[in-house]
């Protein structure tokens, strides 16, 4: 899984990748974030030379999660919230649908801020917009 949150908006983008090379990493980066965004990732190799954006890293294996507004907390607690929910509801869980897992917790995580009415509709709408 790779996967991305925005700061100013809080909006949670993951998708399912079989490999985690530069190309993949940085093909799902250009997807999400626009052209000079501020972009934060961990060290890997992937993300070195991400060109078009203002990118950081924070190294983990040397202890570093965060160095001032740079680091991957936000995305991080998704995946901690997703891995804790795959495994206490979605188990067991099949590779084959795990964009759909994605996609439920990426919904979910999107519509925590909203009030119930406002989380309904935009269920309502989703749910229209798959007919």
């Amino acid at each position: 899984m790779v996967g991305g949150r925005g700061r100013a908006s809080g909006r949670v983008h993951a998708q399912a990748v079989l490999n985690t090379t530069k190309e993949e990493l940085r093909e799902f980066v250009n997807t999400i974030a626009t052209a000079g965004a501020d972009v934060h990732t961990d060290s890997s190799s992937s993300y070195q030379s991400l060109e078009g954006f203002q990118h950081e890293a924070v190294n983990h294996s040397s202890g570093e999660y965060g160095r001032g507004w740079v680091s991957t907390n936000g995305i991080e607690s998704f995946r901690a919230l997703l891995n804790r929910g795959l495994y206490g509801i979605c188990h067991p869980m099949s590779v084959r649908h795990l964009h759909r897992y994605l996609e439920e917790f990426c919904g979910r995580s999107n519509l925590r801020n909203m009030d119930t009415a406002e989380q309904l509709q935009q269920v309502a709408l989703g749910c229209r917009e798959g007919v």
